[in-house]
C-alpha cells in the first residue's frame, strides 16, 4: 500500500512550493542511489519521494490527489492504472509527443541537441577533503571550433534543407499509416549547412584538452558528485554544452578511518599504563588532543571526543572522534625489564590470579564447562 505523499515528503497539506520544494530535495539527498550504492531500501525510498514531488508540485495534480487520494491516479480516474502524471487531466499530446515524437512528429521541427555530459575522478587525501582544496583537471573533450565559432559553417550561413523544405519533418508511407518522423538529412533542425568549415567538416567542435581548476568544498566524502555546468562537451552546431561531473575519491589514510563525518583511529598504550592509568595525547586532523586513560583499563576501550570529526559539507556539524585504546605488548626487554616483569608475574597464583584477570578466570570457567559437557 503507498503512504501519503504528505508524509513520504514529512511536510503538513499546507505546505508551500518553497517547502515542498525542500523536502524534496532533502529527502532526495538523503535517499540518492550515488550516496547509498547497493542499498535497495534507499534507492525504493528515493523513488518515493520523486513520485510524491512529481505530483505534489503539480497544482492540478495536487489539487486532484488531495480530493480523491491515489486513487486519482489509478483505474477509472483517467483512463487505466496509469499511475502519477497520467490521470484526469495530464496533457496527451505532451504523453504521446515524448513517446511517439521522433515517429508521428508531435514535437514539431527539433533544435540542436546539448553536448554530452563528461565525467572525471579526483583523488584526495583525508586532509584535503576535510578542509577543502582546489585541483587541476585535465580532460580530452569536444570543444568549440574556434574557426566558425561553433556553428559548423565556413560562412556562418545556413540554407533551408530541401528534403523537409524547413519543416524538420517528412512525412512515410506504410499501408494505411502515414508516419512522421525527423528529418534524416537535416537532423529535424529544418536547416543544413551549405559551406561545412574545414577544420571541424560541419560539426561545430573538435577534439581538444580542457584544462580546469575544480574548488572541492570542505567535507565531502568518498562517491560525492561535483557538477559543474557548462563544462562538458561543447554542443553540436552551436548548441549548449553539457556538464562536467567531478567524481571524489580519498585515499585510505595511514591514521585515521572516515564513517560519514565520524573518525576512528586506533591509539597503542603500554600495559603499565593501562593498569595505572595515564594521560595520552592522541592526534586530531586539527593538532593533538588528550584523552584520560583511568586505571584497568581493557584493550579495545574507545574513548569520545566530540566535535574532532569531519564538518559536514551540507549541514556544517561536526563528526566525532572515536579512538580504541589498544594495549600494547613490550618488545626489545632490557635483561631489568625482564626480570622486573618476571618477579611481577610471580605475584599472580592460585586464587589471587584470578581476582586480577577476570576475562582470563571467566574463559576458563567457560572451558572447563564445555569438557565437562563434551564428556558426561
Amino acid at each position: 500500500m503507498k503512504r501519503d505523499y504528505y508524509e513520504v515528503l514529512g511536510v503538513s497539506r499546507s505546505a508551500s512550493e518553497q517547502e515542498l520544494k525542500k523536502a524534496y530535495r532533502r529527502c532526495a539527498m538523503k535517499h540518492h542511489p550515488d550516496r547509498n550504492p547497493g542499498d535497495s531500501a534507499a534507492e525504493a525510498a528515493f523513488k518515493e519521494c520523486k513520485e510524491a514531488y512529481e505530483v505534489l508540485s503539480d497544482g492540478g495534480k495536487r489539487r486532484m490527489y488531495d480530493q480523491h487520494g491515489h486513487a486519482a491516479f489509478e483505474h477509472g480516474m483517467g483512463g487505466g492504472n496509469a499511475g502519477p502524471g497520467f490521470g484526469q487531466g495530464a496533457d496527451m499530446g505532451d504523453i504521446f509527443g515524448d513517446i511517439f515524437g521522433n515517429i508521428f512528429g508531435g514535437g514539431g521541427r527539433g533544435g540542436p541537441r546539448r553536448g554530452a555530459d563528461v565525467g572525471c575522478v579526483v583523488e584526495l587525501d583525508l586532509e584535503e577533503a576535510v578542509g577543502g582544496v582546489e585541483k587541476r583537471v585535465e580532460l580530452p573533450t569536444l570543444a568549440g571550433c574556434d574557426d566558425c565559432d561553433g556553428t559548423g559553417s565556413e560562412d556562418g550561413k545556413r540554407e533551408v534543407c530541401t528534403t523537409c523544405a524547413g519543416r524538420g519533418q517528412v512525412r512515410m508511407q506504410r499501408g494505411i499509416f502515414t508516419m512522421q518522423q525527423a528529418c534524416p538529412h537535416c537532423d529535424g533542425q529544418g536547416q543544413i549547412i551549405a559551406k561545412p568549415c574545414k577544420t571541424c567538416h560541419g560539426a561545430g567542435r573538435v577534439e581538444d584538452e580542457k584544462v580546469l581548476s575544480v574548488k572541492i568544498p570542505a567535507g565531502v566524502d568518498n562517491g560525492d558528485r561535483i557538477r559543474l555546468s557548462g563544462e562538458g562537451e561543447a554542443g553540436p552546431a552551436g548548441a549548449p554544452p553539457g556538464d562536467l561531473y567531478v567524481e571524489v575519491r580519498v585515499r585510505p589514510h595511514p591514521i585515521f578511518q572516515r564513517d560519514g563525518d565520524d573518525l576512528h583511529c586506533e591509539v597503542p598504550i603500554r600495559i603499565s599504563q593501562a593498569a595505572l592509568g595515564d594521560t595520552v595525547r592522541v592526534p586530531t586532523l586539527g593538532g593533538e588532543a588528550e584523552i584520560r586513560v583511568p586505571a584497568e583499563t581493557q584493550t579495545g576501550k574507545v574513548f569520545r571526543l566530540r566535535d574532532k570529526g569531519v564538518k559536514s559539507v551540507r549541514s556544517r556539524a561536526p563528526g566525532d572522534l572515536y579512538c580504541k585504546v589498544v594495549v600494547e605488548t613490550p618488545v626489545n626487554l632490557t635483561v631489568e625489564q625482564r626480570e622486573l616483569l618476571a618477579q611481577f608475574e610471580s605475584t599472580f597464583s592460585g586464587e589471587n590470579a584470578r581476582r586480577h584477570s577476570p576475562k582470563s578466570s571467566t574463559f576458563i570457567d567457560g572451558v572447563r564447562g564445555f569438557w565437562e559437557r563434551m564428556t558426561s
